[in-house]
């Protein structure tokens, strides 16, 4: 079995998917911790809203968010890495929709290299403007 641990001055090198991003950021000094990494929580919510971004086109309205099913983080986050994020609709249910999202750092401009840095798997509910879940539109 393949293992996602590489030793500390090392980064796993890869590509980003062949196919556009659902969010794409740079991350700045403002979102980095006193050790110049990005923090965790800056990147958890940029997870969630590329999350939500499929699931309330689905939806066709407002979502919320019920759960987040797993998070890894897989290497650290860079101030000035472009930060690309890559949302999918991996099950639909009556009123939920659950989402995956893999996250990318593409680094170094004067040698570029990408990193995969996070996966995610989230859960959001769609709402009424009461803010209680309703069904999903069939889809069209």
């Amino acid at each position: 079995m393949k293992s996602d641990s590489v030793p500390e001055n090392e980064q796993p090198i890869t590509t980003l998917p062949q196919r556009e991003p659902t969010l794409r950021v740079v991350a700045m000094p403002s979102d980095a911790n006193y050790a110049g990494d990005i923090f965790g929580g800056w990147l958890m919510g940029q997870v969630d809203i590329a999350g939500s971004i499929p699931a309330l086109h689905r939806a066709k309205g407002r979502v919320a968010t019920v759960a987040v099913n797993s998070f890894q983080f897989k290497q650290p986050v860079l101030v000035g890495d472009v930060v690309s994020f890559y949302a999918e609709i991996m099950k639909v249910g009556r009123t939920s929709i659950t989402v995956d999202v893999a996250v990318y750092s593409q680094r170094d401009p004067a040698k570029p290299t990408c990193v995969k840095v996070t996966e995610a798997t989230l859960t959001y509910v769609a709402v009424s403007e009461d803010r209680k879940p309703r069904p999903l539109p069939l889809e069209e």
